[in-house]
């Protein structure tokens, strides 16, 4: 399980532009933003529909993450339910992701296995206030996760995280 939180860059330039000028709009001169690029006004906003509606009521930008899942892991059957979302920031998707494991999994186990990973950095301290956001995943390669910890959902066969990069 996954919802997907897309910041203006996956619509482009014309997005990111389009983010940019409303939120100057609404914020400086007491306006409303102008739709064009989105479904709907982006800034102050988040809009859950990112491309077309299926005939399964999942958007088409949805489906992908399934599909490109699946065949990323090999497993052309597993089970994928993607939420996605557009949000009002310039730069970085983030993802909150849920697992369920066929065996026990520890999220410390975890947080080694994905810190010892290319391109990824854990920002794991919500103690310190310091986990994965698109303000400091912009313009990175490493991939940042945190918030990592056992699903109340799934218990000891579950992990829950977060994910964000640019």
């Amino acid at each position: 399980l996954m919802s997907t939180y897309q910041a203006a860059s996956g619509a482009g330039q014309p997005g990111m532009d389009e983010l940019k000028e409303g939120a100057k709009e609404v914020a400086l001169n007491g306006g409303t933003a102008k739709n064009k690029i989105f479904a709907h006004p982006l800034p102050f906003n988040i809009i859950p529909h990112i491309d077309v509606f299926q005939d399964n009521l999942y958007t088409k930008e949805e489906m992908k993450v399934t599909w490109e899942c699946q065949k990323i892991m090999d497993l052309p059957d597993l089970p994928v339910s993607c939420t996605a979302v557009r949000i009002p920031t310039l730069r970085a998707h983030a993802e909150t992701i849920v697992i369920e494991t066929e065996k026990k999994i520890d999220p410390n186990e975890a947080r080694e296995v994905l810190a010892a990973a290319a391109g990824v950095v854990v920002k794991d301290k919500p103690e310190e206030k310091l986990y994965p956001m698109p303000m400091t995943a912009s313009t990175q390669y490493p991939i940042e996760v945190g918030r990592i910890r056992q699903s109340v959902v799934f218990g000891e066969n579950g992990l829950e995280f977060f994910v964000c990069g640019d």
